[in-house]
């Protein structure tokens, strides 16, 4: 039998001996082996239908052999490129296992590298469906609509690319009758911040809005803007709301620069003591506001429930803390089960309620009037409460910490009966298992959390504040923002998180992005600003998706130019005087370097792009001031708060302001206001310049509009007050008064006042009339040099001209004077008509041939 499959072996090797090449290995397996692998590539191929031998029979009309493909394709599995070169033995159980291993291995990779490419997919279409949506959103707002008014929005879209500016073509959105009463209360609040600053003098913004925020409606998305605003007002640690009238100036002299307090340690190194020292401050500060508003809760508790309470007529804290107690631990004659008494007392509940609510000297005074009867149940506690409660930080020496932890890991860690006061008193005391960040029946609320959390940080260990938010941003907002299915009930609690952490641009965005909380978004990031404690992206890092800014090397960065803007793009046209205030507190972040020039520049853009927005008018001069009857100037709104916008001098105010912003309106085809821009910036030549092209382009029309008679008047008081003042002569203020008189001469033919429209054109002195051929040609030489308008209108004043000599000719032929003075009469109209037809034949170049012999055709019938 040996013998028979050796000569096999060695006949088959004979069969494919013309196949070997030298360079390739040989590969010997054992029966078992081949037996696996073969039944391995019978369960991998393909049966076979009709369908394949249809697309068989297609591709080989083709000229493509499927079936050699095909094989080909077989042959190249890569399972088999890993099987084992060396034939492994039935009893080789090291080699088994490092064949299995590195199976294992490449099974793992391949998986690994499968969940890779999904994840990066995944993240693929979420992140091209968010700035989708962000995009989308930008293009409504810009559009003046909302995301679901998809069809005005598209046909605005379409206007503002076909027409002259997508700036003018803007519309600017309709406004609820609530939207408009919130902003108003709120806008109050941000003219009285700039006045403050005019008079460099502090102002307790925060307070004053969270007074607005309180004068909205008491629903639960108003109280929960109203504890954002408290809470920041904890980690400013602001002083509270003006005091009444009659002491608010001396108050407010008094009290202590606010103004970019914290920008310096806000802005340094996040490992500096500054940097340190402010998380500290944030943290302490939220902390404490959630122990003012747990302390609200418990009073209003306490007032719905009296029976349950037991108040009496004692209202002091360890008072109002029992009678919480009652109603939320005491059912049925009994205290709940894990609540352990000491001397009949539910003293570690009281304890805990009393820190819990910021009265950490009456937890005090508790704990020592209990001391005997707790140091029977917990040795040593009281001692350790005093020494934590006294520590600024909150934080107990090592010694204290460990002896704590000892005690927590004996008998408390494992254990099911444990109070759970007594033992979220241990953690807060030790801070111990800061990753454990829950307590059963103690953090039973978002906020109970977040107070549980920020009593637990330690900026000296754990990564303090901003491991915190780390694990917060983790979590997301959909986890703070509602139960299921109700997404969006607590809308405003994501955003007061992040500011608790420190998050304030993300903080900003959380309720920018939600359209009932835009309003709020907008002050707090202004308070924000005013108080140092928000960042601005440079202008290269800025998005036109989002205000929001995430770099992977720096920290979020929001951008308040495009916030503010976003905003006030609803009213600007309505009240351009209030949406400057808020341009106004771009300038805020001036201190921040190089940025901060840029942020200048940015309201310097805003205040112009207000400017080129208005309608002109008593309105639109209040903004930007103007002139009075007898000539002299008066300031505007924004002259008056130039020193906001770091305009210290007139020259600098109207370089960046005036000048800048008559350059826009000219672009945008709104040359009165331009005109005027000009004027008020002391650019006289420009003034000038602006009017000769203006009433250039204006003169020829047959019916002027009432923008070329504004134009018309603008012109007139200008040139009365040029006069007056001997300022900006020459051939454009020549080319203006000729223009005016065309365009009077105009006005007198359509009157029917021929002779008088003569006279007026006349006086232009542009036609010679009296015939000397000398002189019409030397004019002619000379019209090269009039200024380009003129040049521009021949045909109109030309065309002009000859016929109200041709209607006095006609006139005069028609009338029933005496022969004698009609003949002098037709004699001199033809006189005049043969010069000006001489002086059109010499610059008939300049005008098309339908016009000249339009006047030719005139002066024939004049001369007969």
């Amino acid at each position: 039998m040996d013998s028979e499959l050796s000569s096999l072996l060695a006949a088959s090797k004979d069969l494919t001996k013309h196949l070997a090449k030298p360079d390739l290995p040989s590969v010997n397996l054992s029966l078992d082996q081949i037996e696996a692998q073969s039944r391995r590539l019978v369960s991998r191929h393909p049966g076979t239908s009709n369908d394949t031998d249809r697309a068989n029979y297609l591709l080989a009309q083709a000229h493509v052999d499927a079936s050699t493909l095909s094989n080909s394709i077989a042959h190249l599995n890569a399972s088999a490129t890993f099987t084992p070169l060396q034939p492994l033995q039935d009893t080789d159980v090291a080699g088994y296992l490092r064949h299995a291993h590195e199976q294992n291995l490449i099974s793992t990779i391949e998986e690994g590298r499968r969940e890779t490419q999904e994840s990066f997919y995944q993240m693929l279409e979420d992140r091209t469906t968010r700035d989708w949506e962000a995009m989308k959103k930008r293009v409504f707002e810009e559009l003046g609509g909302r995301v679901g008014s998809e069809n005005k929005a598209v046909a605005e879209l379409k206007k503002s690319f076909y027409g002259k500016s997508s700036l003018m073509s803007s519309t600017t959105p309709s406004l609820s009758l609530q939207m408009q009463s919130k902003m108003m209360v709120y806008d109050r609040v941000i003219t009285e911040l700039n006045s403050a600053r005019l008079r460099g003098t502090s102002y307790p913004i925060v307070h004053a809005l969270l007074e607005s925020s309180l004068s909205q409606s008491s629903d639960v998305r108003s109280q929960q803007m109203a504890q954002n605003f408290h809470v920041l007002s904890k980690i400013t640690a602001e002083p509270p709301s003006l005091p009444p009238v009659e002491h608010a100036s001396a108050h407010i002299l008094n009290a202590p620069r606010f103004e970019r307090k914290y920008a310096r340690a806000y802005f340094s190194s996040p490992e500096s003591k500054d940097a340190t020292a402010l998380r500290r401050q944030i943290a302490n500060g939220a902390r404490e506001a959630l122990e003012e508003q747990y302390w609200d809760v418990m009073d209003r508790t306490i007032q719905a429930r009296p029976n349950e309470a037991r108040l009496g007529g004692d209202p002091s804290v360890g008072n109002k803390v029992r009678a919480f107690l009652f109603v939320r631990y005491y059912k049925n004659g009994e205290w709940e089960e894990r609540i352990e008494l000491v001397a009949g007392q539910p003293i570690w509940a009281r304890l805990f309620y009393l820190v819990r609510t910021g009265h950490v000297h009456e937890a005090l005074n508790e704990a020592v009037a209990n001391q005997q009867a707790i140091e029977h149940r917990e040795a040593g506690f009281v001692d350790h409460f005093r020494a934590w409660l006294e520590s600024p930080e909150r934080r107990l020496p090592k010694p204290h910490r460990d002896h704590l932890q000892s005690v927590y890991n004996a008998h408390m860690l494992h254990s099911n009966a444990t109070d759970p006061f007594k033992l979220a008193l241990y953690k807060l005391m030790g801070k111990l298992e800061p990753q454990r960040r829950s307590v059963a029946h103690v953090t039973t609320t978002t906020e109970d959390w977040m107070w549980f959390q920020l009593s637990m940080v330690d900026e000296n260990e754990e990564g303090g504040l901003r491991a915190l938010a780390q694990v917060l941003l983790g979590y997301g907002e959909r986890h703070f923002d509602g139960p299921p299915g109700q997404q969006g009930s607590r809308r405003g609690v994501w955003a007061g998180v992040l500011l608790m952490c420190g998050e304030f641009e993300r903080a900003v965005t959380s309720l920018w992005d939600h359209q009932e909380t835009e309003v709020e978004a907008v002050h707090l990031a202004i308070a924000l600003a005013y108080h140092g404690l928000l960042r601005v992206p440079s202008r290269a890092e800025t998005s036109d998706m989002t205000p929001l800014t995430i770099s992977p090397v720096n920290p979020p960065a929001l951008s308040l130019s495009t916030l503010i803007w976003r905003y006030i793009r609803q009213f600007v046209k309505m009240d351009a005087k209030e949406a400057l205030q808020y341009v106004y507190c771009v300038c805020l972040s001036a201190d921040q370097g190089e940025v901060g020039k840029e942020q200048v520049e940015n309201a310097w853009e805003l205040v112009r792009r207000i400017i080129v927005l208005g309608n002109g008018g008593p309105a639109w001069e209040e903004l930007v001031g103007g002139f009075r009857p007898d000539g002299t100037r008066f300031s505007g709104v924004i002259e008056q708060g130039a020193s906001l916008l770091h305009l210290p001098t007139a020259q600098e105010y109207n370089a960046q302001i005036l000048s800048r912003a008559a350059r826009e309106s000219e672009e945008n085809d709104r040359i009165p206001e331009a005109i005027k821009l000009y004027n008020l910036a002391g650019d006289y030549s420009t003034v000038i310049t602006c009017l000769a092209q203006a009433l250039g382009n204006s003169v020829a029309q047959p019916s002027p509009d009432e923008k070329a008679r504004n134009i018309e008047k603008t012109a007139v008081d200008i040139l009365r007050h040029y006069e007056r003042t001997n300022r900006a002569g020459g051939k454009e203020r020549d080319a203006v008064v000729r223009l005016l008189r065309i365009r009077e001469a105009m006005d007198l033919k359509n009157s029917g006042r021929a002779e008088a429209a003569l006279d007026v054109l006349e006086s232009t002195d542009l036609i010679p009339m009296d015939g000397d051929v000398a002189k019409i040609t030397r004019r002619a030489e000379e019209f090269k040099d009039l200024h380009e308008t003129l040049q521009r209108n021949l045909p109109t004043y030309l065309t002009l001209m000859m016929d109200m000599l041709a209607s006095i000719h006609q006139k005069v032929k028609l009338s029933l004077v005496a022969d004698t003075t009609r003949q002098v009469t037709l004699q001199a109209l033809r006189k005049k008509s043969r010069s000006l037809i001489v002086f059109a034949g010499i610059l008939k170049y300049h005008m098309s041939p339908d016009v000249y012999t339009y006047l030719a055709r005139l002066d024939v019938e004049i001369s007969l």
